[in-house]
């Protein structure tokens, strides 16, 4: 009581003469309250009343300080608050003295009591140490994981993506925050195309794994490949082809197209590699496994990389003709245009030369011959006559006085 009178003597001698009856009531130990018809005129005054709210009516603190936390010391009423662990009042001191760092720790510490997430989000935004974002994604997972997303929304232009996919696969968690993963893949990040891979890996979603493949190319395209091709779905192990296809690994591709049965994507990919080679081995597999509509359909698919002398003795030999006859009938046909245009173009060439060699050369030699003497007998410049030519030098002198 001494120490609170001594305190707070100049703010009752001043302006507060009521003040005595605060301190009374404080020394007989009754019930406190404010004086009615009192208010907080000064900032000495504001903040002594404060403080006294935070031991003895703490339900009116925080009506006071929504009223007068502009004439408060905020910091000593920090402290009061504190003391009393009156948490939302911390916070929302905190939040008007711009310490949004020390708001942040404190509902992240006292979540009962404090945290509000529409305040949470306005307040992170505002934080200076960005290590606290992180401990905020911690605190969302442990506390409220239905809303991580919610927030991760609010700290996407704040955040390193690919540390926090990291975090979330250590925890593993990466479900969760499907859709923060799917709104920041347009960064292109290698990490978050294969975070996410592996997610529609393990729903088995073929579609999106697809569409993120074709979408955004940077990631370990042969790793992916050769996990998928043992994969005991055939959607997947068709991707696996598409990934060695797009690395120019066109053996590879055909071979497991071949070994599901992917006769369309077998040719396909042997018509793309623009290798004889390939293409020709496809159509012997295909007589091996006396597959002849896919025989067929190969000549066309393949057409440009297949030899003709090759496809007529393969279909010779297995005695099909007939499904070898419409390509060959193409062929034939090709040829003969490309004949026909050698035809025409030699006749070209052979009626240029002989209107070529039938033209004159008169014109070009007469000019030849009349060029010399028509410059001899020019007549000098203005009308004067020409003079003659000096007489060459012969060491220092002229030729005529040696």
């Amino acid at each position: 009581l001494r120490e609170f009178t001594r305190c707070t003597f100049p703010i009752r001698r001043a302006v507060c003469p009521k003040l005595k009856q605060v301190v009374s009531t404080q020394s007989t130990g009754s019930c406190w309250r404010l004086p009615s018809g009192w208010s907080a005129p000064t900032w000495a005054c504001s903040t002594e009343l404060a403080i006294l709210y935070s031991k003895y009516n703490t339900q009116k603190m925080k009506e006071h300080l929504e009223l007068f936390w502009s004439r408060v010391n905020i910091p000593k009423v920090l402290r009061a608050a504190e003391q009393a662990h009156l948490w939302p009042e911390l916070v929302f001191l905190y939040d008007k003295y711009e310490e949004y760092d020390n708001a942040i720790q404190t509902m992240m510490a006292h979540p009962t009591q404090c945290w509000k997430e529409a305040l949470f989000k306005d307040i992170i935004t505002k934080v200076a140490n960005i290590e606290l974002y992180y401990k905020a994604l911690s605190f969302y997972l442990e506390y409220k994981p239905m809303l991580l997303n919610d927030l991760l929304l609010v700290l996407t232009p704040r955040l390193d993506h690919t540390r926090a996919v990291g975090y979330f696969q250590k925890v593993g968690q990466l479900s969760l925050v499907l859709p923060y993963v799917k709104s920041v893949q347009s960064h292109n990040n290698k990490v978050i195309n294969e975070a996410l891979n592996n997610i529609y890996i393990e729903n088995e979603d073929y579609d999106s794994l697809r569409e993120s493949i074709d979408s955004y190319n940077n990631f370990d395209n042969i790793a992916l490949a050769q996990r998928m091709e043992k994969h005991e779905l055939i959607e997947f192990r068709r991707i696996a082809a598409y990934l060695f296809k797009m690395n120019n690994r066109w053996k590879q591709a055909v071979a497991l197209c071949k070994k599901d049965q992917l006769y369309k994507d077998a040719m396909e990919y042997a018509a793309e590699s623009r290798n004889t080679e390939i293409s020709e081995d496809l159509m012997g597999w295909f007589l091996e496994n006396k597959n002849y509509e896919s025989f067929a359909a190969g000549t066309f698919v393949m057409y440009d990389m297949l030899r003709p002398d090759v496809i007529l003795e393969l279909a010779w030999r297995h005695n099909i003709m007939d499904f070898a006859m419409p390509y060959l009938i193409q062929c034939v046909r090709e040829y003969t245009l490309k004949v026909d245009k050698l035809e025409v173009s030699d006749e070209t060439r052979t009626k240029e030369a002989e209107t070529t060699n039938q033209q004159p050369l008169v014109l070009g030699e007469q000019l030849m011959i009349t060029s010399g003497p028509a410059f001899n007998q020019m007549p000098g410049m203005y009308g004067m006559p020409q003079q003659p030519m000096p007489q060459q030098l012969y060491n220092g002198g002229y030729m005529g006085t040696m």
